[in-house]
């Protein structure tokens, strides 16, 4: 039977797709073939695994821009990195003076580490087993403590800093600082005497008292702090002793003007030692001289000549380098502290020891000849 009611009949019908045609599936298949083929392109195949090329095109992308990031940063902190730890203003505080100070002192990285090297090799190994005392000039830091050879008793320090400066011209507290830790780390037992003396004016250091003295790239920072780059190497020769040595790295220019050539003008320098043709040229002028001394040598006004203070001087140019430094030794001359009268007399004793020998020489020869004379004779007597 059937009962009519008012609720309305609800049919629940399951959806089943009808199976799609073939101009369809044929559609699909290209696509995914399509797809297989861009992917299986833009893989890379790397010891089994599989890196999609945008991925790598990422990973370049960042390794360019870290790159470049890296340059900007030390093109920007290249200057401030490798200056001179006494140019640095407290922290806060920033003036105009500082600042160029830092520009000007500024050293690349590559002529930094090879100056530094040249430098310790050049102390080490210039530096003799009987040298007692050791001088530098314009003590910036603690290096010279490592520079030199343990057989070193003591260490004088000079200062190259500007007057107006908060020390007074004196040692900066950095660099009194980094000498002390590294005498204590090091443990050579050399004496360090710390000296606020001017670089220029070596007023706390006698005369011929000192057996080394080093400048490690100091000109230059005497010069931008108005102290006078040549009258230190001046001082310098009073204070060694005869036969000391004047060790020195420096910029090969400084405010325009040569090192090097300042320091050969207090040698005794001679054109013969550059060989060649010049060698004749040499004696023509050394005879000139000889003639011109022996007819200026009735002039009682004519003022003594000025004695060279360095015998020797032996150099080389910094290699590697982007800004041009020399490397070099000065040997302090026997005779050049002693006076014009000194000199006179040791000149006439040399002369006089040279005749002595002279006179030996030819009497040892004559009695050797008349030994062999009388042998002879006795000889033929006997036949």
């Amino acid at each position: 039977r059937l009962v009519q009611t008012s609720r309305p009949c609800i049919s629940i019908r399951h959806h089943h797709p009808a199976p799609p045609s073939s101009e369809a599936n044929s559609i699909s298949l290209s696509r995914r073939t399509t797809r297989s083929r861009a992917v299986y392109t833009t893989t890379r195949t790397m010891k089994g695994s599989t890196i999609p090329s945008d991925r790598s095109a990422t990973i370049h992308r960042n390794n360019v821009l870290l790159s470049l990031l890296l340059v900007l940063i030390s093109s920007f902190t290249i200057t401030d990195a490798f200056v001179s730890p006494t140019s640095y203003s407290p922290r806060g505080i920033t003036t105009a003076t500082t600042t160029t100070t830092k520009r000007q002192m500024a050293l690349d990285p590559v002529t930094y580490l090879r100056t530094e090297w040249v430098s310790a090799a050049l102390v080490t190994n210039q530096t003799p087993r009987s040298a007692d005392k050791v001088l530098e000039l314009g003590c910036e830091d603690g290096r010279i403590v490592n520079f030199v050879p343990r057989t070193v008793r003591e260490i004088i320090t000079s200062s190259a800093e500007n007057p107006d400066s908060p020390e007074g011209g004196g040692l900066t507290v950095s660099c009194s600082r980094q000498l002390k830790q590294q005498a204590e780390r090091r443990g050579a037992g050399a004496l360090m005497t710390y000296s606020d003396q001017r670089a220029d004016d070596l007023s706390e250091t006698p005369s011929s008292s000192i057996d080394i003295v080093v400048s490690l790239q100091s000109a230059q920072r005497m010069k931008e702090n108005g102290l006078d780059w040549k009258k230190s190497v001046l001082e310098a020769g009073r204070v060694l002793k005869p036969g000391g040595r004047f060790l020195f790295c420096e910029a090969a220019d400084v405010g325009g003007e040569s090192y090097l050539d300042f320091v050969n003008s207090l040698s005794d320098f001679s054109i013969e030692n550059k060989g060649g043709d010049e060698d004749e040229e040499g004696s023509e002028v050394t005879e000139t001289v000889d003639i011109v001394e022996e007819e200026d040598s009735d002039d009682v006004d004519s003022p003594p000549a000025k004695s060279p203070i360095f015998q020797e001087v032996g150099y080389d140019q910094v290699d590697m380098v982007l800004q041009p430094h020399i490397a070099g030794v000065a040997i302090k001359a026997m005779d050049a502290d002693m006076t014009p009268a000194q000199k006179a007399q040791k000149k006439a004793q040399e002369e006089s020891e040279r005749l002595g020998e002279m006179t030996l020489n030819a009497f040892e020869g004559r009695s050797k000849r008349r030994r062999k004379k009388k042998k002879k004779t006795t000889d033929t007597d006997g036949m």
